[in-house]
């Protein structure tokens, strides 16, 4: 039932009371308090449809000022000439699938948190189901993920799993929390099948194969490595014995055909399917005559037993595939390229469990080093059987949860925690001793550097520092006393920026807080991918700034200053082209007080011209005022002073002089000696009441606010808003219309044609990585001198490399306003990388990589696709991995726009490197 007018359904039949939006967002905003206040694993969670949360936000949201800014100003003004209505009832249906196996309701599969769904708790589900009805109800449990990281997160997607009934072959399709027990499962199982649980049997069926007995225990199926959308076969006893129809092979093991996807290269290396017995299934020659297969039919795992048994790069192997276990190539790009990281492959290959540390408490026991070097070893001894990564993935979700679960992730994230859970797990120092850092103290940059290296290799020593870690030099300066601080750190991997070649014009109108001159609009061009500070650089050659004057960016709305753009580090991409942006320009010793002066007319009412509404107009001006004890008089002068360019000046209709008639044309003031009051008309001021009707705010929003008067005391050293209202004798003496119809950043149509991203070098990236530039606002610095956090300014430099060398091209970026990838081709040397000039150190050694390895991702954000390429370095050849399917790749062929992650590693001095390629990209530079 809706209530007439008001657009608010009454609650419902027993109370028939009424919500508005606001209390309904009052409500809500508290159960929403109350319950994150207290969560804990276990908590009742409900997945809502994004799409109605959203629209149930919007309405509940209307005329608070959360939903004031939208993506462009027409769609505002649709929204503020109708009203929000009340949305309809729930509406889960976008979310669910249409026809669900086992008949039970489930998800989409691969939708995203606040893009596709929301989570909320209980007891706010209750109160929207209880105010719009709808549905379907989709509860969720809180589970906690990891065994040294807990973390507390809603099983979004239960574990699905395929029952088989080796009886009939038939199958059933259950859902159960990956928490759950294996007697959970047997009771699950017992009472869809109708079974007596004595007589029940079931397998880990992987892969149509039987891997182990699972009996019936408090054991977990997370701890089984049980995977979504797995088998488990159900054997039923009869008569003593276990009937199966699934076949068998003369040896006795179960047979089961695997299907053979097709074919996703015209070449691949992978063989015929085999047997888990290693027997030959025979195919004629002929039958392979005209098609390929894609991958090996037979597929191993990697939690069965495992011998250590010496072994040598040299016996064939490295060409095993990985199988995908659910949005899992991300894992399977990372994994191919450690493990065909040479050092890597001769330390793991080898005997190394002496050197495992399970003391460590910043590693994993020593789990992930074995669980990595078992999977290293299947890999290179098991010719070219595909290898099903469930042991590996299950010690990931308990030591590193945020890779738990069956959404995609990036490579480049788990890259840096194999790295580092690595180093710990065979970190050789096993009691750390206690270092005080020293300040460098204007010491030699050598006697620091060594100093530094020698008290982390006291607490670090293991493989991955020896070969994969080197050492920068950071240099951050002060901004306010100039004090140089430097360091010396280690890194493990090099994130470089993907700097822009594509130009963006901007269109921004700078005003004087001293009343200087006119408002007058420039437009700059800059590289896409700058910052406020650039902005500001390309504004002040622009207007010609002074060395002793700044420039303020403020973001104009609605005829208010929405936001400053204060931080010199903020990204161009948070300012969008339907913006209207200005540039006051004050003096630099103008004062730490800052007066933000906006317009109002009061709007004439046709019933009674002497009613009406005030409404702002125009552009905010902005000053400074440098006094202690600041009045009304002061502000007074300062808006005076910031309008004086648009004083008109005095009209003479008729003038006849030397038998001439002439005319003075109405135009404003462009004269800084033009001011609209002299120093006896400021006296006069200060002995009657203000000249101009001003009024100051009293809140953030200038929603309230009181008449200024002359006398009135204000503090300084903060913000001070005012509010000037035009009358008769301002338009009369100040042309307003220079205030009027700011330029947008970019107009639409404005320009020519878009102009294309163009190739950037590997050398390129480096260098602005090393690039001298602020800090975030986020991540300011503690100057010991100031004894304060500040802005300062930092540069990197190269002190020494590693034997392997990481580079991460950072692809994608976050902004406040937006997420994006950059598919920019980066053009990469194979052979001879010459980093030498790089390299502060005087070392004298050369400094040459050759790249043995790629980490690509295709497609978008959120999803897309890894894949690897990797060199065999014994046979100098190229192959790309994709998952389970592995095939030869011709060299000339690596180098995409999807190159992700690049590994090198270095060249020994008077090896033979291949052709050299280095000095066509380095010129590109």
């Amino acid at each position: 039932m809706t209530i007439p007018d008001s657009g608010f359904m009454m609650e419902n039949e027993a109370s028939c009371l009424p919500h508005t939006p606001e209390e309904e967002k009052r409500i809500i905003d508290e159960l929403t308090r109350q319950s994150e206040a207290n969560v804990k694993e276990g908590n009742l969670f409900y997945v809502i449809s994004n799409r109605w949360f959203s629209s149930w936000k919007m309405y509940v949201e209307q005329g608070t000022g959360e939903n004031d800014k939208w993506d462009s100003e027409s769609q505002h003004m649709d929204l503020l000439s109708s009203k929000i209505n009340r949305p309809g009832p729930i509406d889960n249906s976008d979310i669910v699938e249409k026809e669900s196996e086992g008949g039970d309701l489930q998800l989409r599969r691969m939708l995203m948190e606040e893009l596709d769904y929301v989570l909320v708790s209980q007891e706010v589900w209750e109160k929207l189901f209880n105010w719009y009805k709808g549905g379907p109800s989709l509860p969720r449990k809180m589970i906690s993920q990891g065994d040294i990281n807990k973390n507390l997160m809603v099983e979004v997607y239960p574990l699905c799993l395929k029952i088989i009934d080796s009886r009939d072959n038939s199958q059933a399709v259950i859902w159960l929390s990956k928490k759950a027990s294996v007697q959970e499962l047997y009771e699950k199982v017992r009472t869809i099948r109708g079974i007596e649980q004595q007589k029940a049997c079931i397998w880990d069926y992987f892969n149509k194969q039987k891997q182990s007995l699972l009996n019936a225990s408090n054991q977990t199926l997370e701890q089984l490595n049980l995977q979504m959308d797995q088998e488990v076969l159900l054997e039923v006893q009869v008569d003593g014995n276990y009937s199966s129809q699934i076949s068998m092979d003369s040896t006795g093991n179960e047979l089961a055909l695997v299907t053979v996807e097709p074919s996703r290269s015209s070449m691949t290396i992978a063989g015929g399917p085999t047997l888990s017995n290693g027997h030959s299934m025979g195919y004629n020659n002929n039958m392979l005559q005209g098609s390929t297969l894609s991958g090996s039919a037979s597929t191993d795992t990697d939690d069965r037993p495992y011998a250590y048994n010496p072994m040598k790069k040299g016996d064939k192997g490295g060409l095993a595939g990985l199988q995908n276990l659910g949005n899992t190539c991300f894992m399977n790009s990372s994994l191919q390229c450690l493990v065909h990281t040479p050092p890597l492959v001769d330390y793991f290959l080898q005997d190394y469990s002496d050197e495992i540390n399970t003391d460590n408490p910043l590693g994993m026991h020593g789990e992930l080093a074995l669980a990595f070097g078992e999977l290293l070893r299947k890999l290179w001894s098991s010719g070219r059987t595909t290898i099903a990564p469930r042991a590996f993935k299950g010690k990931l979700a308990r030591f590193a949860p945020q890779f738990s679960g069956y959404n995609q992730h990036d490579s480049q994230e788990l890259l840096a925690f194999l790295l580092d859970g690595l180093h710990e797990d065979l970190n050789r120092v096993k009691n750390k001793p206690y270092i005080e850092t020293k300040d460098s103290d204007g010491r030699p940059d050598e006697e620091v550097a060594d100093e530094c290296w020698k008290n982390h290799k006291a607490r670090n020593d293991s493989l991955i520092v020896d070969v994969c870690q080197g050492q920068y030099k950071s240099t951050l300066v002060c901004p306010s006393c100039a004090k140089v601080s430097i360091t010396f750190d280690p890194f493990m991997y090099l994130s470089v920026p993907l700097p822009s070649t594509v130009t963006r014009s901007m269109t921004v109108t700078v005003l004087y807080g001293d009343g200087r001159g006119l408002p007058m609009p420039y437009t700059v061009t800059l590289i896409k991918d700058r910052s406020v500070k650039d902005l500001i650089e390309a504004l002040g050659t622009a207007c010609c700034l002074k060395s002793d004057e700044s420039l303020l960016l403020a973001e104009i709305y609605e005829h208010r200053i929405y936001r400053y753009l204060e931080s010199p580090s903020e990204h161009l991409s948070s300012i969008k082209p339907d913006e209207r942006i200005v540039a006051y320009r004050y003096s630099k010793g103008a004062g730490t007080t800052r007066l933000e002066i906006m317009h109002r007319r009061q709007e004439k009412c046709a019933l009674d011209p002497l009613k009406g509404q005030r409404k702002l107009f125009g552009t905010p001006l902005v000053t400074y005022l440098g006094e202690d004890q600041i009045n009304g008089v002061d502000i007074e002068r300062a808006v005076s002073t910031s309008l004086s360019p648009l004083r008109r000046a005095v009209k003479l209709h008729s003038t006849k002089e030397n038998g001439s008639t002439s005319e003075a044309v109405d135009e404003p003031s462009n004269s800084y000696n033009l001011r609209s009051m002299d120093n006896t008309e400021l006296e006069e001021a200060s002995s009657r009441e203000l000249s101009f009707h001003l009024f100051l705010a009293l809140d953030e929003r200038g929603h309230t606010c009181k008449p200024l008067e002359k006398f009135s005391s204000l503090k300084s050293g903060k913000n001070i808003k005012v509010f000037l209202d035009w009358t008769e004798k301002e338009d009369e003496s100040y042309d307003a219309s220079y205030l009027e119809n700011l330029p947008e950043v970019h107009k639409a149509g404005n320009t020519a044609k878009k102009t294309r991203q163009e190739a950037i070098s590997l050398f390129t990236c480096l260098e602005a990585f090393l690039k001298e530039e602020p800090l975030g606002p986020s991540d300011m610095w503690y100057c010991p001198r100031c004894k304060e956090h500040r802005q300062a300014t930092k540069k990197l430099d190269l002190w020494m490399l590693p034997e392997v060398l990481v580079f991460h091209l950072k692809r994608f970026s976050y902004s406040r306003y937006s997420k994006n990838k950059l598919d920019s081709f980066v053009t990469f040397p194979i052979h001879n990388l010459d980093l030498s000039r790089y390299v502060m150190s005087k070392d004298g050694k050369p400094y040459i990589y050759e790249l043995y390895a790629i980490s690509n991702h295709y497609g978008g954000l959120g999803g897309g696709h890894y894949t690897a390429y990797a060199k065999l370095i014994d046979e100098n050849r190229w192959y790309h991995f994709d998952d389970s399917h592995v095939s030869p790749v011709s060299e000339s062929d690596i180098k995409t726009s999807a190159a992700y992650v690049l590994f090198y590693r270095r060249v020994k001095s008077g090896s033979n490197t291949g052709e050299g390629d280095a000095s066509e990209t380095h010129m590109a530079s």
